[in-house]
């Protein structure tokens, strides 16, 4: 069994619970890695990223390195003599970072291996429709995504899953397979599959902004499930009369075509937006205006018009 000597590195919320359940069980993390500080919001105050908070409440030693081939900072990680890293939700790894450790690196990712590859699995799983993802523990080698399999949890999407719910779902369901992944490791039985190799792959790339437009050519069920999977952020967005509108929640509702266009909308300026689509209607049920905070379509018509 050997003696864990653990370097953590990871940033946003999601990989807090994950170092998080390691410290809790009493492994031995000697040390955090994380993102240079940040200036944030209107006051452009620097702010901590979650990882590092989480690391100073437990009093650890945390690297910020702006650059991961820097002699300084590979010089210092190595004086850790750590035999394991985990990394989760963190940047990609050069292999003389990732190769240092005796036993390796491992990686939680948000999705079962070898689907959704990619920056941004959560997304693109509900975008897709699927109704089942999950988190898998592997080894980084050079291809992203691509090393031998130690372990896989499944979790159910339900039909009212957002991005949001869901990162929630697979941040907690990921802490735990972490711990399982550490605790094989330190009994020193674990077992290593390659990646089944597939043709049908579907994969998961780095949204941005202008990609979230939302394209009422498409079906109705694809639209519901566009903004399911950008929401809360980046959120879908579109324009009416001009203005630029995220839109945070849409249904499915059945009426009447009346000759409507993709992309035309009804309103009583109440109580429901209706926009058509390519097979029916979409409900718009949330949005947030620009400049405004979000809020239900019954709450904008308060004060607002189309």
């Amino acid at each position: 069994m050997p003696d864990l000597r653990i370097i953590f590195m990871g940033t946003p919320e999601f990989a807090v619970p994950s170092l998080r359940i390691l410290l809790e069980n009493n492994f031995n993390v000697v040390a955090v890695v994380t993102a240079p500080d940040k200036p944030q919001g209107r006051g452009r105050k620097v702010a901590f990223s979650a990882v590092k908070t989480c690391a100073m409440e437990y009093g650890l030693p945390v690297l910020q390195p702006t650059n991961l081939k820097s002699p300084d900072f590979l010089n210092e990680l190595k004086s850790f003599n750590a035999n394991l890293q985990v990394v989760v939700a963190f940047r990609m790894l050069p292999e003389v970072v990732w190769s240092m450790p005796e036993i390796g690196t491992i990686n939680v990712h948000a999705s079962l291996l070898p689907q959704y590859r990619g920056a941004a699995p959560i997304n693109w799983a509900i975008i897709n429709g699927e109704k089942e993802t999950g988190v898998t523990t592997f080894f980084i080698r050079h291809e992203i995504d691509t090393g031998n399999v130690i372990f896989q949890e499944k979790i159910p999407i339900d039909d009212d899953d957002t991005a949001g719910t869901l990162h929630d779902k697979l941040m907690n369901a990921g802490a735990k397979l972490v711990l399982k992944t550490v605790r094989a490791i330190a009994s020193g039985d674990y077992p290593v599959q390659p990646q089944p190799v597939k043709t049908d792959l579907k994969v998961a790339p780095r949204i941005h902004k202008e990609t979230c437009g939302i394209n009422w050519h498409s079906s109705s069920r694809a639209i519901v499930n566009f903004v399911r999977g950008l929401s809360p952020y980046p959120a879908a967005w579109t324009t009416f009369n001009g203005r630029h509108f995220k839109i945070l929640k849409a249904v499915e509702v059945q009426r009447d075509a009346n000759s409507r266009q993709p992309g035309e909308w009804d309103t009583d300026n109440k109580s429901y937006l209706h926009v058509r689509t390519k097979d029916g209607w979409v409900s718009i049920l949330e949005l947030q205006a620009e400049g405004k905070r979000a809020m239900t379509t019954q709450a904008y018509f308060t004060g607002n018009k189309l």
